[in-house]
Parts: structure tokens; sequence; C-alpha cells
């Protein structure tokens, strides 16, 4: 086993390093235009806050299961049914934030195999196998950011714990196809290695449909799907996600739960289970909007000299490299003190993230001409 990591001996997360520096700046009187963060511009639909409200003028604002309430979980096991296809009963379902639940499932699998595969690039995965006393080992994708199967069973062997898949994929917008999820399936519940699917940007697809890895078993045994409310329905501050796997993994994570923050507050329990129910006109008008502002990127991309493109086909995020040489974190850093616009560094989604740089387009399309103005004027020194 590798030795204990402490919370000490961690890496500042590089997305929130980014945002302090960009309210220091605001602080000062600074203007600020941001294409580094992940969350949508829109307001949470009011139907789902009024439930919120409701709930809380109703007196819902006390203890709840570690699990969730009865009424979320039924919601979650309705909606991962008929719309992922996946053969979850209650027992299988827990309400707890993805991000959470990223560190909870690596805690519910620890104690016996060590190497957990994470791809490269890819998100902030590290960070949570450590603390769980796992060792991250990272797989590449294609050149063009597409997933290849091939390059995760290369490295599989009897150490190996967990793969972890995410699709959409952030910072890659790229969506792993149905036939490579059933051979990545094949390989892994044969050695009895646990697969790790991160779909928070299910419902935020562009021409080409999310399939969850889950609905190729008759119920969770070898895949644990982590989901989000935060993407789909504009619900970031919330911290509402859930999780499907197994009755022990469940089990172990509820562990998790009940030694540290107990349980999540029952009004916004209350609130998921009606946007889980009743969500979908909100999904297609944040997704409608977010196609437009793909295609705006896209576009406005194509025409900065040096940068190369490649297909988004979810989520919201452009993971362009460019031609000068300049290490990541310092065109970011130059790029934000220079001209007041903030990207993420390719590299803080791993080494093979350099030479990339990350743009969201979840704000607002004027956000997105006047950094990518930027850009381009700061890949050319123009004035």
């Amino acid at each position: 086993m590798p030795d204990p990591v402490y919370i000490k001996d961690l890496k500042g997360s590089p997305s929130l390093e980014v945002v302090n520096l960009v309210l220091q700046k605001l602080a000062r009187g600074e203007k600020i235009t941001s294409l580094a963060i992940g969350e949508p511009m829109y307001k949470t639909p009011e139907k789902i806050m009024k439930v919120a409200y409701d709930s809380m003028l109703n007196g819902e604002t006390h203890y709840t299961s570690s699990y969730g309430t009865k009424e979320v979980r039924e919601a979650i096991v309705e909606k991962v049914n008929r719309k992922n296809r996946i053969g979850a009963s209650f027992e299988n379902t827990i309400f707890i934030t993805s991000k959470q639940s990223i560190y909870a499932v690596m805690m519910a699998i620890a104690g016996g195999r060590s190497k957990v595969l994470i791809p490269d690039p890819g998100y902030f995965y590290t960070e949570p196998i450590l603390l769980s006393g796992l060792i991250p080992v990272r797989y590449r994708l294609n050149s063009d950011l597409s997933f290849k199967v091939e390059n995760i069973i290369s490295l599989l062997d009897k150490d190996t714990a967990a793969v972890l898949i995410n699709s959409p994929g952030n910072p890659t917008g790229r969506i792993i196809g149905r036939r490579e999820m059933e051979r990545l399936y094949r390989e892994c519940s044969s050695r009895g290695i646990t697969i790790i699917s991160d779909e928070a940007y299910e419902d935020i697809t562009y021409g080409m449909d999310h399939f969850s890895i889950g609905s190729l078993e008759d119920s969770p045994e070898t895949v644990v799907t982590i989901f989000s409310l935060s993407k789909s329905y504009s619900m970031t501050g919330w911290r509402a996600g859930y999780t499907i796997g197994s009755e022990e993994i469940i089990s172990n994570v509820a562990r998790v739960i009940e030694n540290t923050f107990t349980c999540s507050p029952p009004f916004i329990q209350k609130a998921s289970a009606f946007a889980l129910l009743n969500g979908e006109e909100f999904i297609k008008e944040f997704r409608d909007d977010f196609r437009k502002k793909k295609e705006l990127v896209e576009k406005r991309l194509s025409e900065v000299d040096g940068m190369k493109t490649f297909p988004i086909e979810g989520a919201f995020y452009a993971f362009p490299s460019y031609g000068i040489k300049m290490k990541s974190v310092e065109l970011a850093r130059a790029l934000l003190d220079k001209h007041q616009v903030a990207v993420l560094p390719g590299v803080a989604f791993g080494d093979s993230g350099e030479g990339h740089i990350r743009i969201s387009f979840a704000g607002s399309v004027e956000s997105i001409n006047t950094g990518i103005d930027a850009l381009d004027r700061f890949l050319h020194q123009k004035p």
C-alpha cells in the first residue's frame, strides 16, 4: 500500500486558484472576463426554487437519513430506470453531491487493490484518490481528445481497483461511444475491477447521445455511476447530486456521510426530487442555449491563427491547443494580467493537457466574444 497522504500535502484546486485571483482583481475594482469557471449563468428555475422555499416553510429543516429522503431516492430510481436504463432499486441509491461522492466512493473501495485509472487530460480526480490511500494512474486519450479503450486495457493489472471515466468529458467535451463502453465493461467485469462513471454533464450533448455504462448490467455491481443536478438544472450552489452503486458500495458511501456532514438539507432534496421528475423542459432550454454558444465558440476559435480545435460533443468546454512556445500556466496568468481574461491552463488537467487551455462557454455571449478577442490579440501581440 502507498504511504499515507495528508491534506497539507495536496495541491490546491487549479480552478479555485483562478477563481480566487479573479475575485481579488474584482475586489480591486478591475473588470474581468471569465472563461474559466464551469458554472451555467442561468438562474435556477423558479419552479425548483419554489419547491425548496415551500419545503422550508413547512418545517422540513431537520436531519434526514444519510442515504437521503424516501421521496428523493424514489425519484432517483424512477429517473435512472427511465432515462439512463440503469436497473437500480431503492437500495442502490444515495443522495450526495458529485464532488463529495468521488471522494466517498474512493473511500468505499479502498482497502484491497490500490490503483485507480483516470483520464489524461481529465477532471481533478487525483486528490480524492490520494486522500483515500489509493494511487492515481493516468491513461492517455487520443490526440484528438477522444477515448481509446486500448489505452486503459494496457494498464490493467492485478492491483487495479477501479477505472474512472467521464462522459461527456471535462475538459475535453468528448463523449465515449457505446462500443467503447461495452468493451471496457467486459474487460473490467471479468477482472473484478470497479468502473466509476462520472456523468455530471449527461444532459448537455450536441448531436451525439449520452450512454450510461451502468445500463450494461441488470443491477449495479461493477459500475458506480455519479450524477449531478448542478449542470442540468443550473443548481451549482445547491450541492445536489446522487450516486448509483451496489448495496455494499452505497452502504460504505453512507458511512462517509454519517461521519462527515450527516445528511443533505431536506428542502434541497425535496427540490431535487421535483427537478428529476419534472425538469426536462429546463434541460432542453439550457441545452438549446449551450448549443448556440458552442457553435459561436467553434466559429470564433477557427478564426484565430495558431489555435487547433477539437470536436465538442458535450458539456460546455472547448480545449484548444495553441502554437506559441509558452507553458499553459504562464499563458493563463499573462492573459489574466494583460487582458483581464480568465481561462484555465491545460496542464491543470494532466500532463497531456500542456499546450492547451480550457475555455468555458457557460457564461454570456458577450464574455465569449470579449474573451476570444483578447486571446487573439495576446497570441499575435496585437494592440
